[in-house]
């Protein structure tokens, strides 16, 4: 009876919703609001990655590279993965999460993170983004500006309580470093959100490029008062003396460090799923901040603007410093005495 049951089965045709060609629907301004990249920076990336991603076998209605990069960088614009599928493009979720993993994987495979994100070691790189920096506010030899931003997570399953930051929400720090046109330098997405922004420099690549002088001498980063003061990351004066001098370096350090906030705006509103909670594990979210850093990057790159005021600073972070407590005996006191060597040879007025 069985067998006789089998033969006579019908099999259910599958049914394949028509997918939406999003290249002929909508038009530049359109498109570039949809998936934040113009339809030219979206082929680049696609092409960029589509020897990974392209599936092995050509089976009918197949999930092609371009849908697959349209899927992820919708998600990335809205932060709702279930918009992908209300958008007509005619997938299941399942398929939605599988395309999207895949080319979040592939976006952050190390040569590509190194390709676009890479901070500055060449002579004649470096000289144009101090002169870049220098043109803000006068302030000599920086190369790159430096904060920590929280991009919220759903609380995970293990080491939960390490994730909740100070302002009680479950969240990733993440170390960004801009240059003055609002490229990503350094980009450090791996930390949990009770980690302190001054251990996640001291455990990062960058602060061993420094320290080993990897970077030339010479070169200077700007950081809040919750960095350690160093003779490659200068802080603000917390208490300036009645010295003309050290309220002009602050001043100057104010302005030229606000490219940060002004970095982490532009990226969170470029790309919205790094405002809203991202609802995967830390690992996985880890990875989408990256791929937008890369995608923020690649932006720049092509001058793909966004639609709305770029000089809007990011209101998701308020700069609510915590004041950095140094170690005895550690060499903050050095980083202290050479602050002050910049202050008085640059900011300190003739008579």
């Amino acid at each position: 009876m069985a067998e006789e049951q089998r033969q006579y089965r019908i099999r259910r045709p599958r049914n394949f919703r028509p997918r939406l060609d999003i290249f002929n629907v909508y038009n530049d301004s359109e498109f570039r609001k949809r998936y934040r990249l113009d339809q030219q920076g979206f082929l680049y990336v696609t092409e960029l990655i589509r020897e990974v991603i392209a599936n092995r076998t050509e089976r009918s209605h197949a999930v092609t590279p371009e849908m697959k990069v349209a899927l992820t960088l919708r998600y990335f614009a809205t932060g709702k993965m279930q918009l992908c599928n209300a958008d007509d493009f005619g997938l299941s979720q399942p398929t939605i999460s599988r395309a999207i993993s895949q080319t979040v994987d592939a976006l952050t495979a190390p040569h590509i993170i190194t390709r676009f994100i890479d901070f500055p070691t060449n002579p004649m790189e470096i000289q144009r983004i101090q002169a870049d920096f220098y043109r803000i506010a006068g302030f000599p030899g920086v190369v790159g500006a430096i904060d920590g931003t929280h991009v919220k997570i759903v609380a995970p399953h293990d080491y939960e309580e390490v994730y909740v930051n100070r302002k009680n929400v479950h969240s990733i720090n993440v170390q960004v470093v801009f240059d003055a046109n609002f490229i990503l330098r350094d980009l450090v997405a791996q930390w949990p959100g009770s980690v302190h922004d001054s251990r996640i420099l001291r455990e990062s690549g960058l602060w061993d490029g420094f320290e080993q002088n990897q970077i030339p001498a010479g070169c200077y980063m700007l950081g809040d008062s919750g960095y350690p003061c160093k003779r490659w990351l200068l802080t603000p004066y917390l208490r300036p003396a009645e010295r003309e001098y050290q309220e002009a370096f602050n001043r100057a350090h104010k302005k030229t460090r606000s490219v940060v906030e002004r970095g982490i705006g532009q990226l969170k509103r470029r790309f919205h799923v790094l405002h809203d909670e991202i609802r995967v594990n830390p690992q996985k979210a880890s990875k989408i901040i990256m791929a937008c850093g890369i995608l923020h990057n690649i932006c720049k790159q092509r001058n793909i603007p966004l639609d709305d005021d770029e000089n809007e600073e990011d209101v998701d972070d308020p700069n609510v410093e915590e004041v950095f407590q140094p170690v005895p005996g550690g060499p903050v006191a050095d980083g202290a005495l050479f602050r002050e060597n910049v202050a008085r040879n640059h900011f300190m007025m003739d008579d």
